[in-house]
């Protein structure tokens, strides 16, 4: 659980990271922006202005400067129109289209919403307005917060997506050395206990051996599952109902009486499909196993089968305390656990098996806290 937690905790601290950075850009882009916005202002207000004057000047005076002022504003696109609006000039628009029929019309229009028009007042009840909309640098700073933004987001989940996988990598390496070890370290005494059995048996054949050589079997079955972990195992068509039963025959001789195993298919019933034996065993005892631990060793397991649309359908429901509704994806995540003494290995090997080595999936169908859950196994049937 701590493992998840902490994943959980980096998870929440890059979304905030991320927030505090795009609202600390908005903020600081969008005074920037009022600011800039002002400043056109002003500078529309001068070439209004300089208009004005240029338009009540006589003959003897100096223009020079007013003019200059307004052909410094290369910067803000401005429309000069009379008092009922026809288009007496226009600056900074697109020169290739303002002769287009209804191209500058079209943007009077548009950019009458935009700022509020500066009048300017040529005497005798005559006036002249000035309609002006955003520069490109200004329109380019109000969405560059946005954009900003985006990079971050795209950054984060980049750099999450990369991590995890370098993680998830490592994980498996461990995972395949650890269980490669194991298998090492199980198959030397295990040949050297069947054999010790062989020995007895031949010379003391009234020593009853039954028992012991089952549980050497055992340990040579999960020698061989862990030695299958990392490499792709060989399939065979097998019946699923008879290995699901010898797992129910293990699991009943090893759990406690107070748990019932209900297999709700017949022992002679033939559902077949391309699976790894051991491996397949394997996962039908983790899900058991999971089931007795969430009911406290007290209750009852029903196991279904069945074939719809070329595929093998296994249920495993239990009578236990249920899976709540945010940990019904985790609880197939290697580390995840409940118990205070537990590795949280048992499902997510089980979904590394069905998904990845039979090409099949895992999953909590249903679940109801205080009635119990059931987990579903789809693998494909092999039939065409």
């Amino acid at each position: 659980m701590n493992i998840y937690r902490n994943r959980s905790h980096w998870k929440i601290f890059l979304f905030l990271f991320a927030i505090l950075i795009g609202v600390g850009s908005l903020f600081y882009t969008q005074n920037l922006v009022k600011n800039l916005k002002d400043e056109e202002r002003k500078k529309v207000e001068m070439w209004a202005e300089a208009t004005r004057l240029i338009n009540s000047a006589d003959s003897t005076q100096n223009i020079e400067f007013l003019l200059s002022i307004i052909e410094n504003n290369n910067t803000v696109p401005v429309i000069l129109t009379d008092g009922n609006d026809n288009i007496l000039a226009a600056r900074n628009f697109d020169v290739l289209r303002t002769d287009e029929p209804g191209f500058m019309k079209a943007n009077l229009q548009r950019i009458k919403s935009t700022n509020e028009p500066i009048t300017i007042d040529l005497g005798h009840g005559n006036v002249n307005r000035i309609y002006y909309k955003d520069s490109i640098i200004l329109t380019q700073l109000i969405y560059y917060p946005y954009v900003q933004l985006g990079l971050i987001i795209m950054f984060i989940v980049v750099s999450y997506i990369a991590l995890s996988t370098s993680r998830k990598a490592e994980q498996n390496r461990v995972w395949v050395g650890m269980s490669k070890e194991t298998a090492h370290q199980l198959g030397t005494p295990t040949t050297s206990l069947a054999g010790w059995i062989e020995v007895i048996q031949n010379k003391y054949p009234d020593i009853p051996t039954k028992e012991l050589a089952l549980d050497i079997k055992r340990l040579e079955k999960v020698t061989e599952r862990f030695s299958k972990i990392g490499a792709k195992p060989s399939l065979t068509k097998e019946n699923v109902v008879t290995l699901i039963q010898n797992s129910i025959d293990y699991l009943k001789s090893r759990s406690s009486s107070k748990v019932l195993f209900v297999p709700t298919f017949s022992p002679d019933e033939d559902i077949s499909a391309p699976v790894n034996p051991a491996l397949f065993e394997w996962v039908i005892e983790n899900v058991c196993k999971n089931a007795i631990d969430a009911m406290e060793g007290n209750g009852e397991i029903t196991i279904r089968v069945s074939e719809a649309d070329k595929h093998v359908i296994i249920d495993i429901s239990d009578t236990g305390k249920g899976i709540p509704k945010s940990a019904q994806k985790k609880i197939f995540s290697a580390g995840f656990t409940t118990k205070e003494r537990g590795w949280g290995l048992g499902l997510s090997l089980a979904k590394r098996i069905i998904e990845e080595y039979h090409d099949g999936k895992i999953f909590v169908k249903s679940s109801e806290i205080g009635k119990g859950s059931v987990i579903r196994i789809m693998m494909k049937n092999g039939r065409r």
